[in-house]
């Protein structure tokens, strides 16, 4: 069974920074993503995608909505990867999702990831 725990969301104020990191194992298996994305949540509303990367090349790509202020980075000794979050509006309060598949598709799709995390909740305060 592949596990995907999310830590770091919490609450700040507008034009504040977050860091969100997410980590996938494996019980009795090895697990090798080759896929990852965030994705978040807000209450009646569809589920969004915030970032996604390839693992195997590195290639990463965002959402219009949070370019220039989101950034991932990957600690492969620590197998996590985090989604650093800075000048945080309003509007990026929601629950946030890391997702994980060893299998490719498109990084913006749900559909790709095979594995979710249970979500961490991220508020942003005017």
């Amino acid at each position: 069974q592949v596990q995907v725990v999310e830590y770091g969301g919490g609450s700040v104020q507008a034009g504040g920074s977050l860091r969100l990191s997410c980590t996938a194992s494996a019980s009795g298996f090895t697990f090798k993503p080759v896929v990852m994305g965030w994705f978040r949540q807000v209450p009646g509303k569809e589920r969004e995608a915030v970032a996604g990367t390839d693992l195997r090349y590195g290639t990463t790509i965002y959402a219009d909505s949070v370019k220039g202020r989101f950034g991932l980075s990957q600690d492969n000794a620590k197998s996590t990867t985090y989604l650093q979050m800075t000048y945080l509006k309003p509007e990026d309060t929601a629950t946030y999702y890391c997702a994980v598949s060893d299998v490719d598709g498109g990084l913006f799709l749900p559909t790709t990831y095979k594995h979710w995390g249970q979500g961490t909740q991220v508020t942003v305060s005017s």
